[in-house]
């Protein structure tokens, strides 16, 4: 369906609205996000389970491409286009849009995510009176490595962005003592409510041998190779500079590895990379890149283990997918890698931007079958104890319920079991 545009701002009608009462409701939750990705693939099903709950729910994002999968599954959107970049112009004209959607929509609860959006989404919640403001940290934007001279930039920023914010609800627990160290928010607008995927998707009994070599022949490779994984945005500082220096070492040693890279490229990011690195490098044949990808868990069927050496995180996805999936994990000693591997049960932590040592741990798993697959079994049981999103969901429910409970307002019962 078609979006209805006025005044810049583009408005998706909802077509599959389960029940027309959740439009009646007085309780009226919008998320807002930088980009539609954030939207669908990071959002998506946190909305539903809002929603399910006795929610009015809603999702502001610049128009894209995903757009039409969140309108399907039942979740109104509105467009507002923001730059992830600092623009001051197309900045102010973002925060003016996001005012006046938010005192025509009458919101009662505003939850941002992504730096941007949460820093014009909570100053126009402010300025339009919304009764509640809560910001998610996916991770503080920078890194314990950054040096002083940049890192009290953002450490500004953050402290702005949760300025005025009721509660801010972080996915990493080392993110916390640094928030309240850092004077970003006091401890008492802070809590945790940790990271999860939808370990439905990522089930490993629903992959037969023959559909795992399907997947791979789809892609060019064998039954025989051993496929190293990694799945991210295709920029610098999730290190694939590094993993393309271990792919020379490791295929020297292992002549049947083979590397898969999932993800977008992104152009307008200063660290972007362009996919004709893999050739410049000599790596055609050993190196696919297959860019931005829906079948995921076939994917994750398809490897043999999953490489991460990111600079930077929050609390990342891949790892906990992949864990779900039985596939271990090397990933880089970092924030976030930290609580999705188990380092020598789930996977490997390897220092950051040592492609060396990198190579040298993938090389342990991938020629080492029965530890391989030990560690991979490792790592499901970690993935169905810990990464199941439905906890997550649970806790920022129990989060709006308390904070419009201290504010006098009457809360929508939270049915669990549509959860």
């Amino acid at each position: 369906m078609a979006a209805q545009a006025h005044d810049g701002i583009e408005h998706y009608p909802v077509t599959n609205r389960q029940d027309r009462a959740t439009v009646l409701c007085p309780h009226r939750v919008v998320h807002i996000s930088t980009i539609g990705m954030g939207i669908r693939y990071l959002l998506l099903n946190q909305l539903l389970s809002i929603q399910q709950a006795g929610y009015d729910v809603c999702a502001i994002s610049s128009p894209g491409a995903e757009i039409p999968d969140v309108q399907s599954a039942g979740i109104r959107h509105i467009g507002i286009p923001m730059r992830r970049t600092f623009s001051p112009l197309a900045d102010l004209i973002a925060l003016w849009q996001l005012y006046r959607t938010m005192r025509r929509e009458k919101f009662s609860i505003v939850h941002t995510h992504t730096p941007k959006a949460a820093l014009l989404g909570q100053y126009a919640a402010l300025l339009a009176r919304v009764p509640l403001r809560l910001h998610t940290i996916h991770g503080l934007y920078f890194p314990g490595n950054m040096k002083a001279r940049r890192r009290w930039v953002y450490v500004l920023l953050e402290r702005i962005t949760m300025l005025f914010s009721h509660m801010n609800l972080s996915q990493n627990p080392e993110d916390i003592p640094t928030a309240i160290q850092e004077n970003i928010c006091s401890p008492d607008r802070i809590r945790l409510i940790g990271n999860g995927i939808d370990l439905a998707q990522f089930d490993p009994s629903k992959q037969t041998p023959e559909r795992r070599a399907q997947t791979r022949s789809k892609i060019g490779l064998s039954p025989d190779h051993k496929v190293v994984g990694m799945v991210a945005r295709f920029v610098a500082e999730k290190g694939y500079g590094e993993l393309l220096q271990a792919a020379h070492i490791i295929k020297q040693r292992s002549p049947a590895a083979r590397f898969i890279f999932i993800g977008p490229v992104e152009s307008e990011k200063r660290d972007a990379l362009d996919p004709a690195i893999i050739a410049d490098m000599g790596l055609d044949g050993v190196v696919h890149f297959l860019g931005h990808r829906k079948d995921m868990a076939d994917l994750y069927a398809a490897m043999d283990v999953l490489a991460l050496p990111s600079y930077r995180e929050g609390f990342p996805r891949a790892p906990m997918e992949a864990a779900a999936m039985g596939v271990p994990s090397v990933v880089t000693d970092i924030r976030g890698c930290r609580q999705a591997v188990t380092d020598g049960v789930t996977g490997y932590l390897v220092p950051v931007r040592d492609a060396e040592t990198l190579a040298a741990r993938i090389l342990d798993l991938l020629g080492d079958d029965q530890r391989r697959l030990a560690f991979g079994r490792a790592a499901r049981r970690k993935a169905l104890a810990e990464f199941d999103e439905r906890e997550v969901f649970s806790r920022v429910l129990e989060t709006y319920s308390q904070l419009q409970t201290a504010r006098g307002a009457a809360v929508p019962a939270v049915r669990h079991g549509d959860i």
